[in-house]
């Protein structure tokens, strides 16, 4: 005899077993994201182009945020009336998702023209609108075209940076050590500044004909902005995350872009902050 109560039985004991709550297993961790790597800021990541707009529009109340009928797209407009942001917010990589328009009054037509693609990285971007934010050049000389003189200004930064030289009929280029960037200058549209063709051409990836992004712009577009750019790609470097397997670029389709009113939307467009 023995105190307490009786072992249990081999019927008792697998029956108990049975009963017992299973042990939860702990959730296998998600793999951790890549530390992103610094690189050229041309190849950098696009980052969140709409969270650049928002930032820009709080730190200057000289612009004001205007939407139209459609919510795909905002408009910055300048309190002047004669700078203008568009920003389409669902594009294609490759697809225009900026437009930069400045204009002589508010009721002219355009003196110049910007436009980016929708994977252009963020510190390009970023530099762009740093420097509309201090309003250099806006009232760029119309009547003078571009010359020799204002090319090898945009472009001393790149030639200083050692980007390749070459000239191919009426392209000149300015190539980045590796091949994978470019500076483009039409001479044949610089001729031609009352169109407002694409006379500057930025890119990466293969070639200004197949970009990954691209920025262009036209034949008076200030000197300024167009060294600045130049210098931020010489210069510059930004964060790319390595892509992992099954991941990339969530992109959709839309409409083509519609083109900046001449005047700024009257009482019956929508304002908000």
């Amino acid at each position: 005899m023995r105190p307490g109560p009786a072992p249990l039985t081999d019927t008792e004991r697998s029956a108990a077993e049975a009963l017992a709550p299973v042990a939860l297993t702990a959730a296998e961790p998600e793999p951790a994201l890549p530390e992103p790597e610094t690189v050229p800021v041309y190849l950098a990541d696009a980052g969140d182009h709409d969270g650049l707009l928002d930032g820009f529009l709080d730190m200057h109340g000289d612009f004001e945020r205007w939407r139209t009928w459609s919510d795909e797209t905002t408009h910055a407009i300048h309190e002047s009336q004669t700078l203008r942001i568009e920003r389409v917010h669902e594009t294609q990589a490759r697809e225009t998702a900026w437009t930069i328009a400045a204009y002589e009054t508010p009721v002219s037509d355009r003196m110049w023209v910007l436009t980016a693609t929708g994977a252009t990285p963020a510190p390009v971007l970023q530099e762009l609108l740093n420097h509309l934010a201090d309003g250099d050049g806006w009232d760029t000389a119309i009547a003078v075209p571009v010359d020799e003189k204002t090319v090898t200004a945009v472009t001393q930064p790149l030639s200083d940076a050692g980007w390749k030289h070459t000239v191919d009929g009426r392209w000149i280029r300015w190539t980045s050590p590796a091949e994978d960037a470019g500076v483009r200058f039409d001479a044949f549209t610089a001729q031609h500044p009352s169109q407002n063709l694409a006379t500057w051409t930025i890119w990466a990836g293969p070639d200004p004909d197949r970009p990954t992004w691209a920025i262009t712009a036209s034949p008076h577009t200030p000197s300024s902005l167009m060294s600045d750019l130049s210098e931020t790609l010489a210069h510059e470097t930004g964060l790319r995350r390595p892509q992992t397997a099954g991941t990339g670029r969530g992109t959709s389709l839309v409409t083509s872009l519609p083109a900046i009113p001449a005047v700024a939307a009257g009482p019956a467009a929508s304002r908000s902050r």
